[in-house]
């Protein structure tokens, strides 16, 4: 396991998850975040995203956390955080609390919270139907090297294992 993806809604702990992985396995963790966003909330282009994708993807070994299936397609282990929607909106409401009015650390600059959050919520909602189908179309593709997690428990008895 060099390369990791860690994929799954808004509020399901990838980043979280994606640091303590990268800790384990002594690698570089690296979140969508800062490829798919620019200061003040905007959007990086297709190309620019694409650029810093494969970039990233080159290098050795990896956790990465968000979705993405160019990121998918370059890692040998996708680990998919299957967790509730009521759950991503609490984690997502308690994280966002405490970056209101400023960006979190993995973020860019003037990046507060407060401006995404009608965004954030069609995301976590519209997530079952419309990315959660073909991420978990990998599962049957990957066999063992896809990891389904779907609580808490999950993550921490998976982690131990390790």
């Amino acid at each position: 396991m060099k390369r990791v993806l860690v994929t799954g809604n808004a509020g399901a702990g990838k980043s979280t998850l994606g640091k303590r992985l990268a800790d384990i396995l002594n690698v570089p963790f690296h979140g969508m975040d800062q490829i798919v966003w620019k200061a003040n909330w905007q959007k990086a282009t297709k190309e620019e995203q694409q650029q810093k994708v494969a970039q990233l993807v080159a290098w050795e070994s990896w956790v990465i956390d968000g979705v993405s299936y160019e990121v998918m397609a370059a890692a040998d282990t996708v680990i998919f955080l299957d967790v509730p929607r009521r759950i991503c909106f609490w984690r997502a409401a308690k994280r966002n609390r405490k970056y209101l009015f400023k960006s979190r650390p993995d973020l860019p600059a003037d990046c507060p919270e407060v401006l995404i959050i009608p965004q954030l919520i069609k995301i976590i909602w519209r997530f079952p139907k419309r990315v959660r189908p073909n991420i978990l179309a990998e599962k049957d593709r990957r066999g063992n090297d896809f990891i389904h997690i779907r609580s808490k428990k999950d993550v921490e008895d998976y982690l131990l294992s390790l």
